[in-house]
């Protein structure tokens, strides 16, 4: 993991909450749902939504970013997710990306999909102290199962109103 000096690094007086996170699409691109859930000692909340013409990859990012805008003050995250895109990012990629103004290299092509969300990502992460851990999906873990559900529930629901 490469250090980032803007990340939060915050006391051990610092709540500590799990955010467990998953998106799923309908199509690559579809109809996309997200879902999250929150959980301090003995208190869970759980989030969903969802998006028309979306792709998996940014309803991963989204079910991140809502679980830590949930949050009402700076914690320290454990951030449990089945997405390498999204663990690698926060632990490898984000400070690289970032110092490139980002992009993911200076050619032609190096331009970084979902910018936009890995800019807001990068604005939680220097209010939370997050550490991302990755779970193979689909694996009878059961907070990433939940987070599938609800994820699939919102695209599914989104899908037939629309």
């Amino acid at each position: 993991m490469r250090e980032d000096p803007t990340r939060a690094r915050l006391g051990e007086d610092a709540p500590r909450v799990e955010l467990f996170a998953d998106g799923a699409c309908l199509g690559n691109p579809g109809p996309g749902g997200w879902g999250f859930v929150l959980r301090m000692g003995k208190h869970e909340r759980e989030g969903s939504g969802a998006e028309a013409g979306t792709t998996n990859n940014r309803m991963e990012i989204t079910a991140v970013l809502r679980g830590l805008e949930a949050l009402k003050r700076p914690c320290r995250v454990g951030l449990v997710s089945d997405s390498q895109y999204v663990v690698k990012a926060i632990d490898e990629w984000l400070a690289g990306w970032k110092a490139k103004g980002w992009r993911r290299n200076n050619g032609p092509d190096g331009r970084l999909l979902n910018a936009e969300l890995w800019k807001r990502l990068d604005a939680l992460l220097q209010v939370h102290d997050v550490t991302a851990t990755w779970v193979r999906g689909h694996n009878g873990h059961p907070e990433n199962e939940r987070c599938d559900l609800l994820a699939r529930s919102a695209a599914e629901r989104l899908k037939v109103g629309g």
